[in-house]
């Protein structure tokens, strides 16, 4: 049994450039992601995608059952492949995500996607929290700018302010290609 799975966070539709939620560097993180799947699918451990959508219709993105909530093609599941159905930041909370990983075995996670100040900072703290050892690939992952208090905080530095927080106490912080090189 594998032991470790690659979680594949909310790398949808809406993100990319087309959608109602742009990302800033969506197209690049997710190449980065499925060169990631395709590793992982290759040495036979686990890949399990999450799905974000809100409750409500009237929602600014994820809307249920909208084509801007599927899956990117680029990360596409195979069939073998659990994708996860949340509706909160911690891809934990309310879902069947840590009892699909404690059947297999997991005890390593790491994590790709989208967003990186939301969805993967969530996922990532609480995995960290439940015990799991925890890398982000953050060249597989993607945020936008944001707002506060009257100043615009760019996307990159959104995104290295989170990725920095996270490898202080949370997760290993290292590029696709310092993972993959690793891995062989």
């Amino acid at each position: 049994m594998a032991k470790q799975a690659l979680i594949v966070v909310d790398i949808q539709n809406d993100y990319f450039p087309q959608g109602k939620w742009p990302l800033v560097g969506a197209d690049a993180a997710a190449d980065n992601a499925a060169r990631l799947i395709a590793a992982f699918r290759e040495a036979g451990d686990s890949v399990v995608h999450i799905r974000h959508e809100f409750t409500s219709p009237e929602a600014p993105f994820f809307t249920p059952g909208s084509e801007g909530a599927k899956l990117h093609p680029k990360v596409l599941n195979r069939a073998d492949e659990p994708v996860v159905l949340k509706h909160f930041v911690n891809s934990f909370r309310e879902t069947e995500l840590q009892s699909i990983l404690d059947e297999q075995g997991i005890k390593e996670l790491v994590v790709v996607g989208s967003m990186s100040h939301m969805c993967v900072d969530g996922i990532t703290r609480a995995a960290a929290d439940l015990g799991y050892t925890v890398t982000v690939i953050h060249d597989a992952c993607a945020s936008r700018d944001l707002e506060f208090n009257g100043l615009t905080v760019p996307a990159a530095h959104v995104h290295a302010a989170f990725m920095s927080a996270l490898g202080f106490a949370y997760a290993s912080v290292v590029s696709t290609d310092e993972f993959l090189a690793a891995s062989r």
